[in-house]
């Protein structure tokens, strides 16, 4: 979507500036998936980064999308998702946008049901809790959430919002390639199933991971402090997570990245908004990859063909990276390096 420095198009620019302050947003929107108490059918998904599976086209129809009926910036966001779909299903693509209006949701089962819908692909809070309600018996695949609540985690699959640590490691070796240690402040409640995940992936990549629990925002000021006071800017680094507890943008977000610039200290995000604020590195979703890997999903159920249940990290991601914090850290990042990046702070 955006360009390396020194070649960003104006068309770039303006969609990086749209796709920040949408994703700053976005998840006001989308910060879990309430509870489907079983009424969601049978909820499949493809492993993420999985290829997607060269099967006869779908009969059109079969595909249905439905998401929530917002005005811009989230309009485009879901429209590039559902640009995505179409491609990834080979076929036609039917989208339900779905509001607030109860009556609308009624309408939407006779409507799934009179053309021929065999799969849905419920984006965010909203399309999930519209299908929840609707019908037990068309399979859903769920995208664009962030978490789900623990209980749902064995029946429903979904893809989060949250970026891989598996690739937010690598990325880092990559930047900051003396970096032994990641810091991470995190909610147990929100985000227990990724730190579980970013255990194996810091194991995999030759780091040790400390992970602080904190239920609340004094605890993980304290956290933050005393990690920095630690920290060794050579080996060490912060990692920021979606998490509303820990990662408050008013009052943890300046103290993370003030004492990050002081201290010469790597922080690196799951936000591509903190990035724009002084973070080293954030990846983020790749809207039209993301649909692609939705697509692949449903024509997985199509195909009779289970995965494992429960939520994924997003692989479908771009990087942002701000070279002012890079060069201020003292990393070296040249222009060849730079023209990988997707989108870079501050713009040129």
């Amino acid at each position: 979507m955006f360009a390396a420095q020194g070649s960003l198009s104006s068309m770039a620019r303006s969609g990086a500036r749209i796709l920040c302050v949408a994703l700053s947003l976005l998840s006001a929107i989308v910060p879990g998936v309430a509870s489907a108490n079983g009424k969601i059918g049978t909820i499949l998904l493809a492993e993420a980064g999985d290829p997607p599976r060269r099967n006869e086209s779908p009969a059109n129809g079969a595909v249905a999308v439905v998401y929530p009926d917002l005005g811009e910036p989230y309009r485009s966001i879901f429209a590039r998702i559902i640009e995505g779909i179409e491609d990834g299903a080979r076929s036609a693509v039917r989208s339900y946008p779905i509001g607030a209006n109860a009556a609308e949701t009624a309408e939407l089962g006779s409507q799934l049901k009179r053309n021929g819908t065999k799969v849905v692909i419920a984006l965010g809070r909203q399309g999930l809790k519209a299908m929840s309600a609707i019908d037990r018996d068309i399979p859903v695949v769920v995208g664009a959430v962030l978490a789900v609540p623990e209980t749902d985690n064995r029946s429903v699959t979904s893809i989060s919002l949250t970026p891989d640590p598996n690739l937010l490691f690598a990325r880092l070796k990559g930047l900051v390639p003396s970096v032994r240690r990641v810091t991470v402040v995190y909610n147990p409640q929100q985000n227990d199933w990724l730190i579980r995940i970013a255990r194996e992936a810091a194991r995999a990549q030759g780091l040790e991971l400390v992970a602080l629990e904190a239920r609340d925002l004094a605890s993980a000021a304290r956290l933050y402090e005393n990690a920095f006071a630690v920290s060794d800017s050579k080996r060490d680094a912060i990692w920021l997570p979606q998490d509303s507890t820990t990662v408050d943008e008013t009052t943890i977000l300046p103290l993370a990245l003030k004492e990050a610039w002081n201290r010469n200290v790597a922080v690196f995000s799951s936000s591509f908004l903190h990035v724009k604020k002084g973070a080293l590195f954030a990846l983020y979703p790749n809207n039209v990859e993301l649909g692609r890997t939705l697509a692949a999903a449903a024509l997985g159920v199509l195909a009779n063909d289970p995965r494992r249940r429960g939520i994924f990290p997003l692989r479908d991601v771009q990087m942002a990276v701000n070279i002012r914090t890079a060069n201020h850290i003292g990393l070296s990042i040249g222009y060849q390096q730079q023209r990988s990046f997707d989108a870079i702070f501050p713009e040129p």
